[in-house]
């Protein structure tokens, strides 16, 4: 079988990087959605369509197009143990193709062909047998809607049909997805004989011989025709890259041109062809000298066309969506392409350099890092972690693999370095995972990723899921369905100018405490980052403050009697520190803080508590939300006072409170279905309010 070529030339870097070369990753379930996973899952529908109940068709059945009807009989063939084909087609003028004919795959008889001029020819059995299980299906045209009906059914066989273990071995059923695919002719490749490409797959998949969803005949010829694909197009595939790499250094230059803000740079190897280019945008420029603290470079996408490595850099403003920083395209994944390209991502920023670097794990990434960025701290993204579990550990774990990924998400989030190191000991040694060459791995990177030694590294809450779904959308808008680099580049550009310049309507967040300190801190900070510090002083009211001897205070929940955090209040300086060290981490003060503020009667946050990057001044748009801001709180103070009277007046009587709860419950439902004209129509003041 041919390999089918994707529409997409980006996929997820599949190597593993504990350096293994027979080791991959996987990302199937990664909640990371890609255009790969993507891809992955359509392939892989028709099988998950084939374990439902699927009923018998019917003349005058519906569908929508014939190909979902072709995917229905498929199915219902699947399960009653033969398979499908498409046969006979009639097409008009008017209509074009307006009848499709399916058949049982032993439909027909096939016709006798020329022997060739050999002196032992093949003498091949044919399947085809004359039967007439069969469906027709017919298109009309029902108010102006195009529909296909079932004119014609018959499942009458005049052969035996198969059980599900025979089933599965027709030709119709035996797929090699794109993912086996690739790991085959990484095997192949390797010099792997096809024999023991099929046990790897076997032992990887962690199925019985004999129970991958194709045979060795179809890896033998999968391999054979892609080693021909390959030496015939392998020349062709060179210059392909040669003028297409050409092409977006021409498109660098003439954009540079025109626009002086955009800034470029690329390297040429020993045959003064392009090795590697890096391009950034002015609004990227502006946008980092306001949020370049902290910087995500993400690395886990390549070129299946190019055979380059994709590298973007993001940041995070300060209403928590991710932000473009910049493209690198590297030949290689060594420590030399990622050195330069940190070296020019810097210049490209006019040198400065970021507080924290968030990354996969790539030994020569980390190496890079080390030399060019020494006083950038480096954090390997726990997501990242995540994705790779399943891949290193479900196999080898089995059944205990849940169990094992349940306690290794409390190891990450443990917050002192001891504990953590006590517990991956005790949690190695559980599962029999010493001489695990990926627990090593992890292990040697420790320094970067649990939480307990990077909770005092700023990270301007880039660790969050609602972050990583941002970087998707991001990655969504530049990845999908994009055939060559010149459709790649115009889509990077606008997708930064989308992710630089658009910033959406953000909800208004109400008072809820009327502390002093939450109203000052709304009229600073963006919503979003109120949003974070309104909750920390929320629950900063349940939190009790005890004086120590040497000055500090031990702050704890109202309900224990151990644990708690230390605060170290220093009056004259104005400054407090606390052990849980939520502002190192995000920049927002922590509930404990807080409650020490509110006990030393602080009405105001000192303003060095106000960092400049989470304030609404820093908006790389500006926020005009004053009036929303003060029409919301006349709406507020209306629906608060009239929510009082409604309150005191119902608890009068059993029979006034449920006749009160009964018509709120109804006029919740009735608002909740109104249509929603302007999100921002806090303009409408309450003046019709009648307070008689």
């Amino acid at each position: 079988m041919a390999m089918k070529p994707s529409n997409n030339i980006w996929i997820r870097r599949q190597q593993c990087p504990c350096g293994d070369w027979k080791c991959y990753i996987k990302y199937e379930g990664d909640d990371q959605t890609s255009a790969n996973s993507q891809l992955v899952k359509s392939e892989t529908s028709s099988s998950s369509l084939a374990s439902e109940v699927v009923f018998t068709p019917y003349v005058g059945q519906i569908f929508k197009s014939d190909d979902e009807a072709f995917e229905y009989y498929s199915n219902f063939a699947r399960k009653n143990g033969f398979s499908i084909r498409k046969a006979r087609s009639t097409e008009s003028q008017n209509l074009g193709i307006y009848r499709r004919d399916f058949v049982c795959y032993r439909s027909g008889f096939n016709q006798p062909r020329k022997k060739a001029n050999v002196e032992h020819p093949r003498d091949r059995k044919s399947v085809r047998c004359g039967c007439d299980a069969k469906l027709y299906l017919t298109k009309e045209i029902v108010d102006g809607v195009t529909q296909w009906y079932v004119s014609q059914f018959s499942n009458v066989h005049n052969h035996e049909l198969l059980e599900d273990d025979q089933v599965r071995l027709l030709p119709a059923y035996r797929k090699i997805q794109e993912a086996d695919q690739e790991r085959i002719l990484l095997l192949s490749k390797a010099g792997f004989p096809v024999n023991r490409i099929v046990r790897v797959l076997e032992t990887e998949k962690g199925v019985q011989p004999g129970q991958l969803p194709f045979i060795e005949k179809d890896v033998r010829n999968f391999v054979r025709t892609c080693k021909k694909t390959v030496q015939e197009n392998d020349a062709l595939l060179t210059e392909k890259r040669e003028n297409d790499t050409l092409e977006l250094l021409e498109t660098c230059k003439a954009l540079s041109e025109r626009d002086p803000d955009f800034v470029y740079d690329f390297t040429m190897d020993p045959n003064d062809k392009v090795e590697n280019i890096a391009w950034s945008y002015g609004n990227s420029v502006h946008a980092y000298s306001v949020f370049g603290d902290v910087v995500a470079f993400d690395t886990t996408y390549r070129s299946i066309t190019y055979g380059l490595l994709l590298g973007v850099w993001f940041g995070i403003d300060n209403h928590g969506k991710a932000i473009f920083f910049g493209c690198v395209l590297l030949q290689d994944e060594t420590s030399q392409s990622f050195a330069w390209a940190l070296q020019t991502f810097v210049r490209f920023m006019r040198g400065r350099r970021p507080q924290t670097i968030l990354t996969d794990i790539d030994s020569g990434l980390r190496d890079a890092i080390t030399s060019e960025l020494p006083n950038t701290k480096h954090v390997i993204c726990l997501w990242h972690i995540l994705s790779k579990l399943s891949s290193w550990f479900s196999l080898p774990l089995g059944p205990q693999y849940m169990d094992f990924k349940s306690q290794f998400d409390i190891l990450c989030r443990l917050e002192s370095i001891e504990d953590f190191e006590h517990q991956w000991h005790h949690l190695v040694a559980q599962f029999g995972l010493v001489s695990d060459k990926h627990i090593g791995l992890l292990f040697s990177y420790r320094a970067s990723w649990p939480f307990s030694c990077i909770r005092g590294y700023f990270l301007a809450r880039m660790m969050t899921s609602e972050y990583s779904k941002s970087l998707d959308m991001f990655f969504k808008r530049i990845l999908s369905a994009q055939t060559c680099l010149q459709a790649f580049f115009e889509q990077v550009g606008v997708a930064a100018s989308w992710a630089n310049q658009t910033r959406e309507n953000m909800q208004y967040m109400h008072i809820k405490t009327c502390m002093p300190i939450e109203e000052h801190a709304q009229s600073i900070l963006t919503p979003y980052a109120f949003n974070v510090l309104q909750h920390e002083i929320v629950l900063s009211m349940q939190y009790a403050t005890r004086e120590m001897a040497n000055g500090s205070y031990l702050v704890r929940h109202y309900k224990t009697v151990d644990g708690g955090c230390l605060v170290i209040w220093m009056p004259e300086e104005e400054q407090i520190h606390c052990s849980c060290k939520e502002f190192e981490h995000s920049g927002l003060l922590c509930r404990h803080s807080l409650r020490l503020l509110v006990v030393k009667n602080y009405f105001q946050l000192p303003d060095k508590y106000f960092p400049l990057r989470w304030r609404k001044e820093s908006s790389l748009i500006t926020m005009d939300d004053h009036n929303t801001q003060s029409n919301s709180d006349e709406c507020s103070q209306a629906f608060h006072s009239l929510a009082a009277t409604l309150l005191t007046e119902s608890l009068v009587s059993k029979e006034r409170f449920n006749y009160v709860h009964k018509e709120l419950t109804g006029l919740l439902d009735h608002v909740r279905n109104m249509p929603v004209v302007d999100e921002v129509s806090l303009n409408m003041a309450p003046n019709n309010v009648d307070e008689s």
